[in-house]
C-alpha cells in the first residue's frame, strides 16, 4: 500500500512543527526580559564603607533608623555582588555608625568616614524624607524613602578625590494601598521598606534583569 503524497508531506513537517512549539516558550521569554547595567561599576574588589545621613526629626522618632539602612544595605551589596564573583569588603555599618556618634562634624563628610576605615569608596545616601506612618492618615501604614545616593572616591589623592552622583531611590511599601496599623504590621511594614529601599540602591552596582 502507498502512501499519498500529502500524508508524507503531513507526517514530516509534525515533528517541526513540534520542535518549534517547544522553542516558542524560550524566545518569548527573552523578549520579555531586559538586562540593566549598574550606574556605577567600580565597586569589584574594593572596601566599600555605607554612610547614611538622616534628619534629626527621623532620628528622634526612629533612633536607630541610620544604623538600621545602613546595615540592610551594606549587606544586600555583599550579597548580590558575592554571587557574581564581584565581592566587596564592606565596613561594618556598626563601627561606621559609632564613629559618626563620637564625631558629628563626619556625619556630612564622606571623605572623614572613608579615612578612618580605610576605605577605597564611600555609598553616601542622602535620606529627604522618612516614613513609616501614612501621613494622610496615621491609622494605616505605609513605608516612603527618598533619597540621593553618592559615591565618594577616597582611595585617591585628595586633590583628585570624585564625587559621582547616582540616580534618586524612592522606596514606597506596600505600593497598592496602606495596611491597618497594629502590632503585627508595624515591624512588618518596616522591614520590608528597608528590604526594598536596601534592593534599588544596591542594584545601582551590578547588572540585573528585569521582566517587561
Amino acid at each position: 500500500m502507498r502512501m499519498s503524497w500529502s500524508r508524507f508531506l503531513l507526517i514530516a513537517i509534525l515533528p517541526m512543527v513540534a520542535s518549534c512549539n517547544l522553542l516558542t516558550p524560550l524566545a518569548v521569554m527573552g523578549v520579555h526580559r531586559k538586562r540593566i547595567p549598574p550606574e556605577f561599576d567600580k565597586l569589584a574588589g574594593t572596601r566599600v564603607a555605607v554612610q547614611v545621613w538622616t534628619d534629626p526629626s527621623t532620628l528622634f522618632d526612629y533612633p536607630y533608623a541610620r544604623l538600621e539602612l545602613a546595615t540592610y544595605l551594606g549587606d544586600k551589596l555583599h550579597a548580590e555582588m558575592g554571587q557574581r564573583n564581584q565581592a566587596v569588603e564592606v565596613v561594618d555599618p556598626r563601627d561606621v555608625e559609632d564613629f559618626l556618634q563620637k564625631n558629628p562634624d563626619a556625619r556630612i563628610n564622606p571623605s572623614a568616614v572613608g579615612k578612618r576605615f580605610k576605605a577605597n569608596y564611600v555609598i553616601y545616601v542622602e535620606v529627604a524624607s522618612f516614613q513609616i506612618r501614612d501621613p494622610s492618615e496615621p491609622q494605616f501604614l505605609r513605608g516612603r524613602i527618598n533619597a540621593s545616593v553618592s559615591v565618594h572616591d577616597v582611595s585617591a589623592d585628595a586633590r583628585d578625590a570624585r564625587r559621582y552622583e547616582l540616580t534618586p531611590v524612592e522606596a514606597v511599601y506596600p505600593e497598592e494601598q496602606p495596611v491597618l496599623i497594629n502590632a503585627t504590621n508595624s515591624p512588618l511594614v518596616r522591614e520590608a521598606t528597608y528590604r526594598k529601599f536596601a534592593e534599588m540602591v544596591a542594584r545601582k552596582f551590578y547588572e540585573y534583569t528585569i521582566e517587561l
